[in-house]
């Protein structure tokens, strides 16, 4: 089995649960690789060795972020705004040729617990191209909108990882 987590992150929390995911991958049977990639360098189609993607973001005013949205972030003090998020990169995304297994994650804060889900956004639009959804979208804790990541989330992260080969 082969693997690709695309992620997007502007406080470098998504990016931390998408390589923790990745590591629950890697130590699982059966996996032969796992890449992890930025949304702004993932490929425009999915190669036709990838048996599962895996697709995280931070949730943004109730989904995916937009470009209005990563701008808000940077008048909130961050310094790593991609020029395009998983929802640019779905968005141009070929559809794959055969049925790819997917499964989608978000970060949002812990407090304040805001309604909206990018993973749920992401996985709706990554099925309507034809993947498969493996699992259901998953939602990972993070104090405030810069982090740090909430306690137990990494290891929540690898252990969710590690199960996605099951499915």
């Amino acid at each position: 089995m082969r693997a690709l987590v695309v992620y997007e992150t502007i406080w470098g929390n998504t990016r931390s649960l998408a390589e923790a995911a990745a590591e629950g991958l890697r130590g699982s049977a059966g996996v032969e690789r796992v890449d992890v990639a930025a949304a702004t360098e993932a490929p425009p189609a999915i190669d036709p060795e990838i048996d599962l993607v895996v697709v995280g973001g931070p949730t943004h005013a109730f989904s995916m972020s937009t470009a209005s949205t990563r701008n808000n972030a940077r008048q909130q003090g961050a310094t790593e705004i991609p020029a395009r998020g998983i929802r640019e990169w779905i968005g141009q995304l070929a559809p794959p040729t055969s049925a790819v297994a997917v499964a989608t994650f978000d970060t949002r804060t812990v407090k304040p617990r805001l309604p909206g889900s990018a993973a749920k956004k992401a996985m709706k639009a990554l099925v309507a191209k034809g993947f498969r959804p493996v699992d259901s979208p998953k939602t990972f804790g993070v104090h405030g909108y810069s982090g740090p990541v909430a306690d137990g989330e990494l290891e929540r992260a690898r252990e969710w990882g590690a199960t996605l080969t099951d499915a």
